[in-house]
């Protein structure tokens, strides 16, 4: 199986897949006619008929991770969320989320949500949203599919003009008081910038929105974060005053480019994973995308 990343290339139109659909739910209608129980019935439907059957589409998404997927299970609210229900709007089922706890890295996630399920009972989802499309974590998930990147995580400055007009790199930032979030590579490369000359002035926020926050607070002069963590500060708080800015800032060890952000599914799923790129490439058509990034307060990048 062979999905592209490239919202560019043509895939099977919407006649061909609801051709399909229709196909399997008749064929799901026979099986039943036969008296075959729904479970042994639908072993014998392909991955997208079996969803469609249920009718339900299920998204698995991070629990606390503003200003992506963030609130209680019932009422979750950001980007990943909005995406999710967009995806299964446009594939005309209803939207399951399930929101979980994330793992020690990102294989076991993709374990737990994609292709075993938690040993805990629940998963695996058919859809798990912001996974980094990064060719070495796809080696290393062979049973999981990852593809279809829908935004570039970018880290930069959130700055005070007032205090910083200009930023050129990390040595301008020497006396200043910074903020970043714990236990980020962000936090992790500006603390150990210059064998540590940074690292007294940092001070650590639970989440990137909260060390940008502060800010927008005039409690430190800058913070080194994600640029959605940024934005989506900015977005809820509103500053009156114009002298915020976002700098890029590379420091060593940090991506330069950032990274982007997909999907993963099961190994061959063919037919979902086809589906998808469908869907995301008419969401990005239709303006809906977009629409989707400016409601949060964030900027839509090419991924």
């Amino acid at each position: 199986m062979s999905l592209s990343t490239d919202f560019s290339r043509t895939d099977p139109g919407h006649d061909d897949l609801h051709r399909r659909g229709l196909n399997r739910r008749g064929s799901l209608a026979l099986l039943l006619s036969l008296g075959l129980p729904l479970a042994q019935a639908q072993t014998e439907l392909t991955d997208l008929a079996r969803i469609r059957a249920n009718g339900v589409l299920k998204v698995a998404v991070y629990k606390d991770n503003p200003p992506f997927s963030d609130g209680p299970a019932n009422d979750m609210q950001g980007l990943d969320v909005a995406l999710a229900g967009a995806l299964a709007k446009q594939l005309n089922l209803k939207l399951a989320l399930l929101p979980f706890d994330a793992g020690e890295n990102m294989n076991d996630d993709l374990r737990n949500m994609v292709w075993r399920g938690h040993y805990l009972g629940y998963g695996p989802a058919d859809i798990m949203l912001h996974v980094p499309v990064d060719k070495y974590l796809i080696q290393e998930n062979r049973q999981a599919l990852i593809f279809a990147p829908y935004m570039r995580q970018v880290q930069v400055l959130l700055h005070d003009k007032r205090t910083l007009p200009q930023v050129d790199g990390p040595d301008d930032l020497k006396g200043h008081a910074l903020a970043a979030e714990r236990g980020t590579g962000a936090a992790s490369v500006l603390m150990g910038h210059g064998g540590g000359m940074l690292r007294s002035q940092v001070k650590l926020y639970h989440s990137g929105i909260e060390a940008a926050s502060a800010v927008v607070r005039g409690e430190v002069a800058a913070a080194y974060v994600l640029r959605s963590q940024a934005e989506a500060a900015l977005a809820i708080l509103k500053p009156a005053s114009t002298s915020l800015t976002l700098t890029s800032m590379s420091l060593a060890g940090s991506p330069a480019n950032g990274w982007p952000l997909g999907l993963a599914i099961k190994a061959g799923n063919k037919e979902l994973g086809q589906a998808i790129e469908i869907a995301l490439k008419e969401l990005r058509i239709s303006g809906e995308m977009l629409a989707i990034f400016k409601q949060q307060g964030m900027t839509l990048t090419a991924p």
